[in-house]
């Protein structure tokens, strides 16, 4: 049985205190319900080391939502691959559109980041997807296929078997608008074909491609019977135990 991904992005959300209170919910919870999918929650920084703690001994893995390329430096406000490592972190959200489109990432950097996320073990889990303007304009399918390509130019056939793709159409996060489940099969299955023609077919097959945005317990069946969606990256709906729960368990 193919292992799905249900990851919950905290976002600019959550004190210290809040932050170990949800995951001690969350991981309560998948005690008594036990699933046989991947977990994982991305809580802000400052959060990470307590959250660590009260996840050890879980099946719930943590990951980071974003990180610098170097290893150390003079690069004041940033966080290093190893800080994340060192604090339990095994994966790292990069490219996600908040940081693109808000922050001016490139796709440059985000190819940077795939690479050092892996020298320095960790999964990265990159995020691509169109605007609604790139979307009524039919380019949702030339963006996507730039930004996927340019994150995974730097990285072998191997890596990519073992990474994460999430596809976040900009107009439904955040809105409470979600693609249909047609739309988020044609750009997912497009995104594995292309992984295909980049770094061949198995990698293509192994690699786990995620839908995102505005994802709740009510839309969350429709979008996981599609045939190339490997589970979900969840934002609001993650901020509650009851709610994530439900995404995580559902049948």
């Amino acid at each position: 049985m193919r292992r799905y991904v249900f990851a919950g992005n905290w976002k600019m959300h959550k004190t210290v205190s809040e932050a170990v209170a949800l995951a001690r919910a969350l991981r309560e919870g998948l005690d008594k319900e036990a699933t046989p999918h991947e977990v994982v929650v991305m809580p802000p920084f400052t959060a990470l080391p307590a959250v660590g703690e009260a996840l050890k001994g879980s099946p719930i893995a943590m990951g980071a939502q974003n990180m610098y390329w170097e290893r150390e430096g003079a690069f004041t406000a940033e966080i290093s691959p190893v800080m994340l490592r060192d604090v339990g972190c095994t994966y790292v959200i990069l490219g996600h559109s908040e940081r693109r489109h808000i922050f001016d990432e490139t796709d440059e950097g985000v190819g940077k980041k795939s690479r050092a996320a892996f020298d320095h073990g960790l999964t990265p889990m990159v995020c691509v997807g169109e605007t609604l303007t790139e979307r009524e304009s039919s380019r949702t399918l030339e963006v996507v296929e730039r930004q996927v390509e340019r994150a995974l130019r730097p990285l072998q056939s191997e890596e990519v078997a073992s990474m994460v793709v999430s596809y976040e159409p900009v107009w439904a996060i955040g809105t409470g608008r979600v693609a249909t489940p047609n739309q988020a099969e044609e750009v997912q299955a497009f995104l594995r074909r292309r992984i295909a023609r980049s770094h061949g077919d198995d990698a293509a097959e192994a690699v786990r491609i995620l839908y995102g945005g505005s994802v709740n317990p009510g839309n969350i069946s429709g979008i996981m019977v599609q045939a190339d969606v490997d589970g979900v990256l969840v934002g609001g709906a993650s901020l509650k135990a009851d709610s994530f729960l439900q995404i995580v368990n559902y049948r």
